[in-house]
């Protein structure tokens, strides 16, 4: 259930259950909203408002003091640029990383033939 986004949960049950789950743990519930609204970062397409969002999410993420959101928060900042220019540029690399896996496929299937 933690691994799943919320909309994609199949059960009315599985709802329930992790809300209950969230509710018992604070620090669980600190960063199911931290993944939320880093997911929304990737959808803007100005730059000032993604740059914004950053900071604002940089802000919450550090005000928790738990140290792998800090240094997350930190390895976010530091990758600011690339974030921020994929609102004028919002290349995906899904295709490319299927290509790149055919490729391997068709090496892995060719260990063994003998070269002419």
């Amino acid at each position: 259930m933690l691994l799943k986004n919320r909309n994609k949960l199949s059960k009315q049950s599985q709802r329930d259950q992790l809300n209950e789950l969230l509710e018992i743990n604070e620090t669980l519930s600190t960063v199911m909203i931290l993944n939320d609204s880093l997911k929304h970062i990737w959808q803007y397409r100005h730059r000032t408002w993604a740059s914004k969002s950053i900071d604002n999410w940089c802000q919450l993420a550090c005000s928790d003091s738990h140290p792998e959101q800090t240094s997350f928060a930190k390895m976010i900042e530091q990758h600011r640029y690339g974030i921020v220019n994929h609102c004028d540029c919002p290349i995906y690399t899904g295709k490319l990383e299927g290509v790149n896996n055919k490729i391997k496929v068709i090496k892995r299937k060719a260990y063994g033939f003998h070269d002419l």
